[in-house]
């Protein structure tokens, strides 16, 4: 979910969102965050967005946003449930996008995806660029689009993946140079003309409907769009929808009407049609909510301690500042103190895992000195919110110029299960070793969560390094069970935890004695309990 910059005319695919210190991002991927009411503007008929209105708090001083992803997997690590795709359906202009939008505002829930089929259509060649100039080319027939591209991203999304997705700008008829990014998908909305037309597509949607509007109200609404937004004059606009667009709409697209499950007369105006499908789309969320926090509580508990885990040598010198930071007496001076040290320690043991080949250097004698050299391509830090921020200095402190990720995950006091709020990751990232800092791991719920997420943005397992101060050996059974590729590197492990999931005998909350606040009577150890830090 990207920010978007002004445009006339253009296709623009992605999500919109607000940073929580109000600013926008380009090229980053808080698009996790629903984008609020304001970033809409006036239809332009193929924006690819998020859901209009999250749940959310307001102060004077900052926005909350109180609504998380929840888990999309199961305590196996792999996806359990796709997104719920609805496709819609019906000629130019008929009011697909406004349904669209009805649909999700009535849907208030987060992690809506608007997708539009005018993201896809084909790079035109030079000669067809000047059709279109004339109004001479037609991107009414099914040709006109990359179906291809378009099953490809679609089928991704629907599996959870990060997918990046072309914007179209009608004004110079082609494709901008950057791509947007989009993720974190619990309902995608696509709609298009086409949206029926192919029959991999249609495997793809779990809820087809077509939207009926009536052929003079169409004519109208495309000469307006037309003339206002893409700078066409009033013939050329009638030239194209009597030689392209009115015989697609008969030959190609009224046919699919047939297909569809719900057809929607009178579009966005008519409730009781949008209703029912909310009713519809609601009954299918609730049927495939997970519970994945109970499931690792009593799961692969028994078993030996992995041989992905690798604890730092309790030294005398180790030992010591785990009985500083323990200490509930230890002032916050002293614990910030030697968590720095006991971090340092932690990072450089964690970096000796990172493949390195052989390096053959000259030195200032003139004399060969075989070294070693890090073999891949980037390292990059990824923390989680936002005890896993601290550690964050000791990693840039090694690694010079080292690109730092963000994900927040809270528990959700009232399921008890994590959610995924806001995730911020460096551009291509799927091609780094990652070190994914946490300072404590007790169930492991969050640290799955995060893996996960990193998975669904291509990064290769075996190239994920989870590093934490201290954990349980509940949560080390949880994530090597899930991702046993992942490397787990830690300080200490605890052998317990309590109802509460506080890893005894513990730390305490780390990020409220770090940070010097108060903790929630009902804290864990996987809690981040700012959201907006």
């Amino acid at each position: 979910m990207n920010s978007h910059p002004a445009f006339s005319g253009a296709r623009i695919s992605g999500c919109w969102a607000l940073r929580p210190d109000g600013s926008n991002s380009e090229g980053s991927l808080d698009r996790l965050l629903p984008a609020v009411a304001t970033t809409l503007s006036p239809r332009k008929r193929t924006t690819s967005q998020c859901k209009s209105e999250p749940p959310l708090l307001r102060t004077n001083k900052r926005t909350i946003y109180t609504a998380g992803r929840p888990p999309w997997y199961n305590e196996h690590g792999t996806q359990s449930k796709e997104a719920f795709v609805i496709g819609l359906c019906g000629g130019s202009a008929s009011g697909k996008t406004t349904v669209a939008r009805k649909i999700i505002e009535a849907l208030d829930v987060p992690w809506v995806v608007l997708l539009s089929m005018d993201s896809f259509y084909k790079v035109l060649s030079v000669e067809e660029q000047q059709l279109a100039k004339s109004n001479d080319y037609n991107f009414d027939h099914p040709d006109a689009f990359d179906i291809t591209l378009l099953v490809h991203t679609l089928r991704k999304l629907k599996q959870g993946k990060s997918v990046k997705i072309p914007v179209y700008d009608f004004t110079i008829h082609g494709r901008q140079k950057e791509w947007k990014t989009v993720y974190g998908a619990s309902v995608i909305i696509f709609e298009g003309i086409m949206s029926f037309a192919d029959k991999e597509l249609l495997k793809l949607l779990d809820m087809k409907i077509f939207v009926d509007t009536d052929s003079d109200i169409r004519l109208v609404r495309r000469l307006r769009r037309d003339i206002t937004e893409r700078g066409r004059d009033i013939e050329g606009v009638i030239k194209q929808y009597n030689k392209f667009v009115k015989p697609a709409f008969e030959q190609y697209i009224e046919p699919t009407m047939r297909l569809a499950d719900i057809v929607v007369p009178r579009g966005g105006g008519n409730m009781v049609a949008i209703d029912l499908i909310v009713q519809h789309v609601h009954s299918q969320l609730e049927e495939r909510e997970l519970s994945v926090r109970a499931a690792l509580a009593s799961a692969h508990q028994s078993q030996p301690l992995p041989e992905t885990l690798s604890v730092l040598e309790s030294t005398p010198q180790v030992r010591g500042m785990h009985t500083i930071i323990r200490n509930k007496e230890t002032s916050r001076d002293e614990f910030i103190f030697y968590s720095k040290r006991l971090m340092r320690l932690l990072i450089e043991h964690a970096l000796s895992f990172l493949p390195f080949q052989i390096c053959t250097v000259q030195t200032s004698q003139g004399q060969d000195y075989d070294g070693r050299s890090f073999h891949g391509k980037r390292i990059t830090g990824v923390s989680i919110l936002r005890a896993g921020e601290t550690m964050e200095p000791a990693l840039r402190a090694v690694c010079k110029d080292v690109r730092i990720g963000k994900i927040l995950i809270q528990t959700n006091q009232d399921t008890g299960e994590p959610e995924l709020h806001y995730l911020r990751l460096p551009k291509d990232i799927s091609e780094d070793h990652v070190i994914l800092m946490d300072c404590t791991v007790s169930t492991g719920a969050a640290a799955m969560m995060a893996v996960r997420v990193l998975l669904d943005h291509d990064v290769q397992e075996d190239k994920i390094f989870l590093v934490s101060l201290l954990m349980a050996e509940m949560g080390v059974h949880s994530v090597a069970y899930a991702f046993p590729q992942v490397k787990i590197i830690t300080t200490a492990v605890d052998k317990k935890v309590n109802d509460l999931f506080h890893i005894i005998p513990g730390i305490g909350n780390f990020g409220d004695r770090y940070f010097g606040t108060d903790a929630p009577p009902d804290w864990s150890d996987d809690d981040l309990d700012d959201p907006c830090y």
